[in-house]
């Protein structure tokens, strides 16, 4: 069976809704590789959407889900829990950034932890409203889409959506948008729509993931510390992306010293393997009562022995180190590139390994050009390379390297990349 043969059967029985970039079908992946059905082998620069942070079937992520499933695979943490639940929960609580006595919850998705941050602050304040910014996104269920920041291919078709949520822009300052701006419209949000006494949360990512990896200013984050101070507002960090050293840190907040209040866990959690949390002060995790969070798959225990394996491995193999070195191997052979495209390649940036270009038209930003973005993404394949796209004008390229790769692998990558995107710039 090739991969022609396999993208036809799937035409026929998925929903075109749930597409897939590639016609390329794996048989396998070990590390920073992919090899399809047909035997072609592939550096995979976007590891499952930032999911895989310790590489594909990181030996020690299979011992511990082998050791799992031998024992049981199921029984709901809500009717008869396990001890590497606990155990989780409690080394989650102890990285999660801050001093305050922290509390977690386990659920199956990114979504799915985004919804019940809102509905912890939502119980906890006892009021309606919720900030996100634009080019932010969040999930793809009714509520996540309303906070989601951008139109396709996310929000097109799929409205009503709930009320009581509004944006603000999200500081880039290579649009134009000054955090100075952007906490002022924030301002102006509490004189037109919403009063301060009424916002339970504002929910940020601290870097942009579908919005195109911007890193929001550690100024920013403090600002809007400060403003969720002030008016009693929960401060939610949506750390899905960014978690678990993608950024040279456990989690992007720390680059600008501040807690928040809830945060979000999902992706690089636990190597592959479904599940998300939600990590927050104790004191707002306990508003629910009993029985208003929770879900039958959430803390699968197979999951969660995954999960401590990937804990041990960025412990052991000092990940979040080795994730600002890649980063800066990324960033230096993708600046040479730039010097080579100066007029395509507006911008190279990266906090840790989430690196990106952003691609213009005649070196200007008011001029982003997609139609270049997806016609390098196009033709990765052929390359051997697994790459994504993003941006709020979808005309940036991301990179999500495993944080295990090794400068061999990511320079190899790198050198078909150039190769790729010299070829499509002419």
């Amino acid at each position: 069976m090739n991969n022609q043969q396999l993208q036809d059967r799937k035409t026929k029985v998925i929903a075109r809704g749930q597409g897939n970039m590639y016609p390329v079908y794996v048989e396998r992946a070990v590390n920073s590789e992919l090899w399809d059905v047909e035997g072609k082998r592939y550096i995979d620069f976007g590891t499952g959407i930032a999911v895989c942070n310790t590489g594909h079937s990181h030996p020690k992520v299979v011992a511990a889900v082998k050791t799992q499933v031998d024992k049981f695979s199921h029984t709901c943490v809500m009717v008869n829990p396990y001890e590497v639940a606990v155990e989780l929960a409690e080394k989650l609580t102890a990285i999660a950034p801050g001093d305050s006595d922290k509390k977690a919850i386990f659920v199956s998705t990114g979504a799915e932890a985004v919804e019940n941050c809102v509905k912890i602050a939502r119980a906890h304040t006892g009021r309606r409203g919720v900030i996100a910014f634009n080019g932010g996104f969040h999930g793809r269920t009714n509520l996540t889409m309303a906070l989601t920041g951008k139109i396709l291919p996310y929000k097109n078709l799929f409205g009503p959506f709930p009320g009581d949520i509004f944006h603000a822009p999200f500081p880039m300052d290579c649009h134009d948008v000054s955090v100075k701006s952007s906490l002022k419209a924030i301002e102006n949000l509490f004189k037109v729509d919403i009063a301060a006494t009424d916002v339970a949360a504002i929910i940020v990512e601290p870097v942009q993931g579908e919005g195109g990896f911007y890193a929001a200013p550690p100024e920013f984050l403090q600002a809007l510390r400060k403003i969720c101070d002030q008016h009693g507002i929960v401060l939610i960090a949506d750390e899905i992306q960014t978690g678990f050293g993608r950024t040279g840190k456990m989690f992007s907040f720390e680059h600008a010293g501040v807690e928040a209040d809830l945060m979000t866990m999902a992706k690089g959690i636990a190597g592959g393997f479904p599940i998300a949390a939600v990590v927050g002060k104790s004191e707002i995790m306990d508003a629910p009562l009993p029985g208003g969070l929770g879900g039958t798959y959430g803390g699968s225990p197979v999951a969660c022995a995954a999960a401590l394996a990937v804990l041990d491995v960025i412990k052991e193999e000092n990940l979040v180190n080795r994730s600002v070195q890649v980063g800066e191997l990324f960033n230096q052979r993708l600046t040479e590139l730039q010097s080579q495209f100066p007029k395509l390649i507006g911008d190279v940036r990266n906090q840790g390994s989430m690196i990106a270009i952003e691609l213009v038209k005649e070196g200007d930003f008011e001029q982003p050009n997609p139609e270049l973005t997806q016609a390098v993404i196009a033709k990765a394949a052929e390359y051997g390379l697994v790459l994504l796209a993003c941006g709020f004008y979808s005309n940036v390229v991301r990179f999500l390297p495993a944080l295990t790769i090794s400068d061999e692998l990511a320079n190899e990558g790198l050198d078909k990349f150039t190769e790729l995107f010299a070829s499509v710039a002419k």
